[in-house]
């Protein structure tokens, strides 16, 4: 999976669970500009809370979104630093219940920039105090958090597996990192197959995927797959081209929402795309 994210994202550029009660991923729209789950805006609203220029409400919502999405690289990282299975399952819950309850998330930095940045930060903090808050935050503490998903927290064990390097601090984080890029690119290729799907396009999008992905194994051309498929190999490569070229606006818009501002955008894409390919 890791080599087939680096060779798409290298090709198409030279043309990505946190629950309770109380605080969910979004069901109904943010808003002023953030109803749309991938709005460009999450991380800048969560800072701005900070500073008493929105409402904390609203910040809660927005970071309850990317707790949903950025939970296995957190995980990954409090594996890596030799807790077992489902005390880092434990631990991971109880980091995200601790930024909710305690309102951590107000007190961000806006000169730091980057929400991955504060994330690694705030959790290197959290369980450096583990053992005090364990009885009070196990599994969520005073929230009430919904059982873990088996399918996340497989995939997400399966994630550090594929990543740990070792246990000394600069391996702990160069986990975290591929684990991080990992989830960013996913999200950019789930969001793309969620929207063929509601064209109606997913059984195109599956036969096309070859493409957008790299295998190990050689692809068709379009002149042969264009007779199995009783297209033009023209319409396909034009296809293909439309994939590749909503799939960088996808990735953008998920490196966006993580950053306080538009200008930060490629250098987090460069930065991205480095880790993939284990500079």
């Amino acid at each position: 999976m890791l080599h087939e994210i680096v060779s798409f994202s290298r090709l198409v550029f030279s043309e990505q669970f946190c629950y309770s009660e109380e605080v969910q991923p979004l069901s109904e729209p943010l808003p002023a500009g953030l109803s749309d789950p991938f709005a460009p805006t999450h991380w800048s609203v969560i800072i701005a809370a900070g500073e008493s220029q929105a409402s904390p409400e609203i910040a809660r919502r927005a970071l309850a979104q990317l707790c949903q999405t950025y939970w296995a690289p957190l995980y990954s990282f409090v594996r890596s630093r030799g807790y077992a299975v489902e005390d880092a399952q434990d631990l991971t819950q109880s980091f995200f219940a601790y930024l909710i309850e305690h309102k951590i998330y107000l007190r961000a930095d806006r000169t730091k920039g980057k929400f991955r940045s504060f994330l690694l930060a705030s959790l290197k903090n959290f369980l450096g105090h583990a053992y005090e808050r364990e009885q009070t935050l196990k599994r969520g503490g005073s929230l009430d958090f919904l059982q873990l998903d088996d399918a996340r927290a497989k995939a997400a064990e399966s994630l550090f597996q594929t990543h740990f390097i070792s246990a000394d601090p600069a391996g702990e984080d160069r986990v975290f990192e591929r684990s991080w890029a990992e989830a960013v690119v996913r999200v950019g290729l789930e969001r793309l197959e969620a929207e063929q799907k509601t064209e109606g396009k997913d059984r195109l999008f599956e036969e096309l995927r070859m493409f957008l992905t790299s295998s190990a194994n050689p692809l068709p051309t379009y002149d042969d797959l264009a007779i199995r498929l009783s297209l033009s190999p023209s319409t396909l490569r034009s296809h293909v081209t439309r994939l590749r070229a909503r799939y960088r606006e996808l990735l953008r818009s998920e490196v966006r929402r993580t950053l306080d501002a538009d200008t930060e955008v490629d250098g987090e894409l460069h930065w991205l795309f480095r880790v993939l390919a284990g500079e």
